[in-house]
């Protein structure tokens, strides 16, 4: 069986729905040349009027493809830098993502935003280190967070489909994934539908984007005293709560590990729904970035400011004997 790399897969996704459909196009600096890799060979295949090589003006050309889409095109953008999300957030989340309801939906704006790595890299600092997922599930903006190469595949495919605007964060943690998988079989992965990538009794673990790795490293760590539910919940907004109502259901206790920062977090909203809705046998706990943490350049403190295994293993062997 082939291996597909998570990087690989994002560029097959793209190539693939610009093949099937001639109204997906691509915008973004420097995506003729693939600086990132996920629009490799896109130029050469389809040519500069559907890759579109965009000035240093992300307010600009993210407002362009508002308009692209409600003229019925179906743009994807790549931003290369997780922060420029900060400088577009008017325009996805007041603009695009209202036009729907604004016209009664009569009007769809089918764009994608993609974040080839985003997170924390090697010594990138503060400002290209940043995993603003949880800003764009808070206002209602669908949101995937892929962990593995065949769902980064699925999920993108399904965020160009969508007939509204959908945020796909590739995490840079887990770009360097291969993953053996049959080529024939990829498929569109439905926002708002979780996996387990392990089953468990004891306590689940809702790991988010490439800290499902670190997760499952600690499941099988802890196999031979504690048994680790792995649950993946692969969007973020929608979030598949049935499914982490049921995982629950199964193990009474919960850890979230999150990439991003404690306050307002994902991880959050997470143990908050728990707490409210489902079976709990232990107090939910979360392991995140610290409290508005911004990341700096020196990488030991950039890797101290990241969730770790370490901290993973300790919060799940702390709810397993709360309960």
């Amino acid at each position: 069986m082939p291996k597909l790399s998570y990087l690989k897969a994002l560029n097959r996704a793209i190539g693939d729905e610009m093949e099937r459909d001639p109204a997906v196009c691509v915008l973004g600096e420097d995506i003729g040349v693939a600086v990132t890799y996920a629009t490799a060979g896109l130029l050469r295949r389809f040519g500069p009027d559907r890759v579109l090589d965009t000035p240093i003006s992300e307010q600009a050309f993210t407002s362009f493809a508002t308009g692209a889409a409600m003229a019925g095109m179906r743009p994807l953008i790549e931003f290369q830098i997780p922060a420029l999300l900060f400088l577009v957030f008017e325009q996805i989340a007041n603009q695009a993502h209202k036009f729907s309801l604004m016209t009664g939906g009569q009007t769809r704006i089918p764009v994608t935003y993609l974040l080839p790595g985003s997170g924390s890299r090697d010594s990138w600092a503060g400002q290209h280190s940043d995993h603003p997922y949880s800003l764009f599930a808070h206002v209602g903006v669908k949101t995937a967070v892929p962990a593995t190469a065949a769902d980064a595949y699925g999920l993108l495919v399904t965020a160009i489909r969508d007939d509204d605007p959908v945020v796909v964060f590739a995490p840079s943690g887990a770009l360097g994934l291969r993953e053996d998988v049959d080529l024939g079989g990829l498929a569109p992965v439905p926002l708002g539908s979780s996996r387990i990538h392990r089953a468990g009794s004891d306590v689940t673990v809702v790991a988010v984007g490439h800290l499902v790795q670190d997760a499952l490293a600690v499941a099988e760590e802890l196999a031979g005293s504690v048994s680790v539910e792995v649950f993946d919940p692969r969007s973020l907004y929608p979030f598949d709560w049935a499914g982490l109502a049921a995982s629950l259901d199964r193990t009474g206790r919960l850890v979230v590990v999150d990439d991003s920062n404690r306050s307002c977090g994902i991880g959050a909203e997470i143990v908050a729904t728990a707490a409210e809705e489902m079976r709990l046998v232990a107090p939910p706990r979360r392991v995140t970035r610290p409290d508005g943490a911004v990341l700096p350049f020196a990488r030991d403190l950039d890797l101290a400011c990241q969730p770790t295994r370490s901290q993973l293993r300790a919060a799940v062997e702390k709810s397993v004997g709360a309960g």
